[in-house]
């Protein structure tokens, strides 16, 4: 797989962290972690990533309102990374969903087929 700088939006720490160092490992750089909506809008519009990691329900905003704000602007491929893959799904049915827990293979796949879309 190419390296890709990948832009992860995650309201808890310790996820962004294993996240960062899972995608790290796979050969990926990370150009920008955050916590909220507004910063995950701010961080693509000014490191242009090549992949946003975003939780779809952040504590401050919505992943899904902040990929819906940065599409406008620049489209952007993403996975919506939730405990509630369900509710995501009903969301945004086309979306890539990653189900937390998560095993590397599964964020492996995932990052193909967002790719792929």
């Amino acid at each position: 797989m190419t390296p890709l700088r990948i832009l992860i939006a995650e309201d808890e720490a310790i996820i962004a962290l294993l996240l960062g160092e899972v995608l790290r490992g796979l050969g990926h750089s990370i150009c920008a972690t955050v916590a909220t909506e507004d910063e995950a809008v701010a961080a693509a519009l000014e490191h242009h990533p090549d992949l946003i990691i975003i939780d779809a329900g952040l504590r401050d905003g919505s992943g899904i309102t902040a990929m819906a704000t940065i599409n406008t602007t620049r489209q952007t491929p993403y996975i919506f990374s939730t405990g509630d893959a369900a509710g995501a799904r009903a969301l945004q049915p086309t979306a890539v969903v990653l189900e937390k827990p998560f095993h590397e293979e599964d964020l492996i796949m995932a990052i193909e087929r967002a790719l792929s879309v």
